[in-house]
């Protein structure tokens, strides 16, 4: 599908996330959609009928045994799965969130990431959308109201400093 940003250098940010994460013994959850919730809308849902190897993960990211993985049916990846229970037994306060759409399957996770308590960093160039509006509205409009945001290079300075993002 077209998004507004080129989903190679999403991917390339998301991969370099990913890897900073693993090179510290740090959780990655990894997350997947296999479905969408039920009930009406009033815009069509272009994703209806998808291929059959929809959910497998892109081999960029290069899944590792201790990796989390989530599947999810709806747009936020708390709902209906084991995400807020795997990361609270690994201790983790704070989240950092990446991935395709921003203003849909990331925001969704993004809020639920807040409402329940956690810390929230969202790596705006690790992210896109179909829309540039939406885009635009979830990174400049929601997600400061909800976390933090920084581009992943902001993000790969704290880890290897180990420090808070300002």
């Amino acid at each position: 599908m077209p998004t507004v940003h080129p989903i190679s250098a999403v991917v390339d940010n998301v991969v370099a996330l990913v890897t900073a994460f693993r090179t510290l013994d740090l959780p990655v959850v990894l997350v997947n959609v296999a479905g969408g919730p039920s009930g009406r809308t009033e815009l069509p849902r272009p994703l209806r009928e998808v291929p059959d190897d929809w959910a497998e993960l892109i081999p960029d990211l290069n899944r590792q045994a201790g990796d989390h993985l989530v599947t999810k049916m709806t747009p936020g990846a708390f709902t209906h799965t084991d995400l807020e229970a795997h990361l609270r037994s690994a201790g983790v306060t704070q989240v950092v969130i990446a991935g395709v759409s921003t203003s849909n399957g990331v925001e969704m996770t993004a809020r639920q990431a807040h409402e329940l308590g956690f810390h929230v960093a969202l790596a705006t160039d690790a992210m896109t959308d179909m829309r540039e509006d939406a885009h635009r509205w979830s990174t400049e409009r929601v997600f400061p109201r909800i976390g933090e945001t920084a581009t992943t290079q902001d993000i790969l300075d704290c880890l290897e400093t180990r420090s808070a993002c300002a």
